[in-house]
């Protein structure tokens, strides 16, 4: 009697995989292999709008520039710069009604290249960076690091730069200090313990031509005729470049059962790829479906790619237009009468670290969705606080479709914090709150997820957009 109402009352605590058939489990093996591969093609913000444009264009979606009219079960996109894309399938509501929305990004921490990067010291070649989004910088050395990115020449030319990932190409790293003589290092704080000045790309160490003393900074020299050989530039097209170092590991099944997924980038491509290749599986829906793949989230949303821009009123704007709706103030209203998941990762516990997490608000690997209802700091600080009628209609979403959820936050309350763009569609008046897959080592060079929480990510994604 006791077991029944236990069964009854507790909510479900088990984990997705258990009680699974082998046909269920080739499933989500099929589809974590796809999201490995296109990680593996797609390790910038660039990278992924290239190959998210190529898919759509595949799958029938237009830009919506090229369209005059729009029509229930149009496809369309906007691509801002190439680092962020608003796509859209229009819905048999009028977007009067309002809108579904699933939001992700695309951009991930990493280390940037500086505008003059190139120096020599000691007999070698260096490229000084700047780090990007929250890093722990003692992670960035000892690491094999590829370079990503496009020079932009004064003519207007595009270099596109790829180096490190191919079998055959050199790949780059920063070095650290041998313990034998770190012993002042060892005494610093964790965070101290590599200053990001000191955070230098090793690039190189044959002096140009016969090696002669006499020319001054010859393996610098070096390097940079390597480069106008193979791409035609010089140094001062440096200055009017985006190159990002990423870690030139490859994603990767882990695990003696093959169950997570070890890659980087995961924050916040896993939910990026998953609502993209969700929306690439909409025919008709009863209210518009819209996906953002935004840039910029990682160092707060800011600029013309980023969720704070106006690019994506513009975008919406457009759909109004042309499906031939204009009345005053229509896009606050529609806004007011929109719903959307703010898809990005949560913090997946670690019992490794168990201190800093509230067990049971804590999302687990394995054990489906992770919704927070807010995020913030301490106090919900910069959290957009979804009500409790629009978690409700979440989770009756995701109940009928048999899809496995946690409601969680993330980490104890005086520990810290972190935020998404949900809060910037919730300003807007919309309903939002987040829904992701729940990861380990978030922001490292090598994060780790389960098969089981990416393929949900995708079903979620599905039935809210398809939900009648």
């Amino acid at each position: 009697m006791e077991e029944q109402l236990k069964e009854k009352l507790f909510k479900n605590d088990k984990t997705g995989w258990e009680g699974m058939d082998i046909e269920e489990k080739d499933v989500i093996y099929r589809f974590s292999q796809g999201y490995m591969d296109f990680l593996n093609r797609a390790k910038t913000e660039r990278e992924f709008i290239a190959r998210a444009k190529e898919h759509a264009d595949s799958k029938g979606f237009r830009d919506i520039a090229t369209v005059e009219k729009l029509n229930p079960g149009d496809k369309v996109y906007y691509v801002n710069r190439d680092k962020s894309m608003y796509l859209a399938v229009i819905g048999e509501e009028s977007l009067e009604k309002g809108i579904n929305i699933v939001g992700a990004h695309v951009d991930s921490p990493r280390l940037d290249l500086k505008p003059n990067p190139l120096y020599e010291d000691g007999g070698f070649a260096y490229l000084k960076t700047h780090y990007y989004g929250g890093i722990k910088k003692y992670q960035w050395t000892t690491i094999p690091l590829s370079i990503h990115g496009v020079i932009v020449k004064t003519n207007g030319e595009r270099v596109f730069i790829n180096i490190g990932e191919a079998e055959n190409d050199p790949i780059f790293t920063i070095t650290d200090l041998l313990p034998h003589l770190a012993q002042e290092q060892m005494q610093k704080k964790l965070k101290d313990g590599i200053n990001g000045e000191d955070l230098n790309l090793l690039a190189g160490s044959i002096p140009y031509g016969d090696g002669d003393k006499k020319i001054p900074e010859s393996v610098k020299l070096n390097i940079l005729s390597i480069l106008n050989t193979k791409y035609g530039i010089t140094e001062q097209d440096l200055t009017s470049a985006e190159l990002e170092l990423v870690p030139a590991f490859k994603a990767r099944t882990l695990g003696f059962d093959g169950s997570m997924v070890a890659a980087y980038g995961q924050d916040d491509k896993v939910c990026a790829y998953t609502s993209f290749a969700a929306m690439m599986e909409l025919e008709k829906v009863r209210k518009t479906a819209v996906c953002i793949l935004s840039d910029k989230e990682e160092i707060g949303s800011m600029g013309n790619t980023g969720m704070e821009s106006h690019v994506f009123d513009y975008f919406i704007s457009e759909l109004l237009n042309k499906s031939g709706i204009n009345k005053p103030n229509l896009l606050e209203k529609l806004f007011c009468y929109s719903k959307m998941l703010s898809a990005d990762v949560d913090a997946g516990f670690d019992p490794i670290y168990a201190s800093v997490s509230d067990k049971p608000n804590a999302g687990f690997l394995g054990k489906g969705m992770s919704l927070n209802k807010y995020t913030g700091a301490r106090g919900k600080s910069g959290a957009s606080d979804a009500n409790a009628e629009f978690v409700g209609y979440i989770r009756h979403i995701m109940e009928s479709n048999d899809i496995k959820y946690q409601v969680v936050e993330l980490g104890k309350v005086d520990i810290g914090g972190g935020g998404t763009i949900a809060y910037i569609l919730a300003n807007k008046g919309a309903d939002v709150i987040d829904c992701g897959v729940p990861l380990l080592s978030m922001h490292s060079p090598y994060e780790v997820t389960s098969k089981y929480d990416i393929y949900s990510a995708y079903r979620t994604y599905k039935a809210f957009w398809e939900a009648m």
